[in-house]
């Protein structure tokens, strides 16, 4: 059994905390943030979700960002269009397709809130970063922050029309930013890349969204220079019938341990019911599987995880180590965010070793 300590202040950041970046518009989430350390704070990089505000409810708003003109246009829907499914608050679908994303109904950016003891978090009145090109248009969603030497890497999932890709920027003060582009293409998503090289390789897992033929599943990658990435591995399965059964992606950023690099990660049923797990993989070869957890380490308990948004999930994108605690910042029910504080040797003797 992993004890798991939920801070007393939790939710840390909710919706009502943050102030619209856009006329119009109302701050729907704040939620899946990377974490980092910098200096004597620690960062949370917020998803913040905002929607245009509609007056009449028969009537569904999709903002699109157009990097080429620096604007956002709302495009209206009626909820009596037989041409769409609006069943799904967080998109508006064609209803022949079930499966086709026309718009989303909100669009998302990543903003800092900052934080002396980890707890009380003041928030920056601007976004860090905005979308900023074709491929963002859409927004940029789940930012994971890995810092390597004294840059800060920064991986996030950017969507737009042409699909839902995986983009990075990087950082050494969280104040100038340089665009690396997209570094996995659509579909894909759930990037993490690992804090230091493995025998000469940079190491990162991700998610390929797969439309056809397989499931959505964590694989990993190697790269010699963090850009151009290469030698894809299937690394692990979907598992019928239990937590992780309906989809699994990468979370925080790997944990190195004595025992292996530890990954939580989140899985889904397929009824959506979003928990964190814990995964090891070797330390010399990433791409070697040592241990999984049979039973999730957290999962929708509280409250605030079981209602919001989008209710049932927990989602973690950052953590930090303290000795043995692990402060596991999540994202609770697509809304806002939390943090709970775990044993890392509880969590490792947790897993199920093969």
């Amino acid at each position: 059994m992993v004890r798991v300590y939920r801070y007393e202040q939790n939710p840390l950041i909710t919706p009502s905390d943050i102030k619209p970046y856009h006329e119009g518009f109302e701050v729907i989430g704040a939620f899946n943030a990377g974490i980092a350390k910098y200096k004597d704070e620690i960062l949370m990089l917020l998803r913040i979700a905002e929607r245009p505000i509609s007056d009449d409810p028969k009537i569904v708003k999709a903002p699109i960002y157009h990097t080429d003109t620096d604007e956002l246009e709302i495009i209206e829907f009626h909820r009596d269009d037989e041409r769409y499914d609006f069943s799904d608050p967080r998109m508006i679908r064609k209803a022949s397709h079930s499966q086709e994303i026309e718009y989303l109904t909100s669009l998302s950016y990543i903003r800092i809130a900052r934080s002396k003891d980890g707890r009380n978090f003041t928030i920056d009145e601007k976004p860090f970063l905005y979308p900023s090109n074709k491929l963002e248009s859409f927004g940029i969603e789940d930012p994971r922050v890995t810092q390597i030497g004294d840059t800060f890497y920064i991986c996030f999932t950017a969507l737009s029309p042409l699909g839902i890709g995986g983009a990075m920027v990087s950082t050494k003060d969280f104040v100038t930013v340089k665009h690396h582009g997209m570094i996995f293409p659509p579909e894909n998503k759930d990037i993490v890349i690992f804090p230091e090289k493995v025998n000469g390789k940079y190491y990162a897992l991700h998610r390929p969204s797969l439309k056809s033929i397989g499931k959505p599943e964590i694989w990993i990658a190697e790269s010699d220079n963090l850009l151009y990435w290469g030698n894809h591995q299937h690394l692990i399965s979907l598992r019928d019938g239990m937590w992780d059964s309906g989809r699994i992606g990468g979370g925080a950023v790997p944990i190195k341990t004595d025992r292996g690099w530890l990954v939580l990660y989140h899985g889904a049923t397929p009824e959506n019911r979003y928990c964190m797990g814990g995964l090891l993989l070797d330390l010399n070869n990433p791409a070697v599987v040592v241990a999984r957890s049979d039973q999730p380490i957290l999962e929708p308990e509280a409250d605030y995880e079981k209602e919001g948004f989008f209710g049932d999930v927990v989602f973690s994108c950052g953590a930090i180590v303290e000795g043995d605690v692990v402060k596991m910042y999540y994202g609770v029910a697509d809304t806002s965010m939390a943090c709970a504080e775990l044993s890392l040797e509880e969590i490792l003797d947790f897993l199920t070793y093969y």
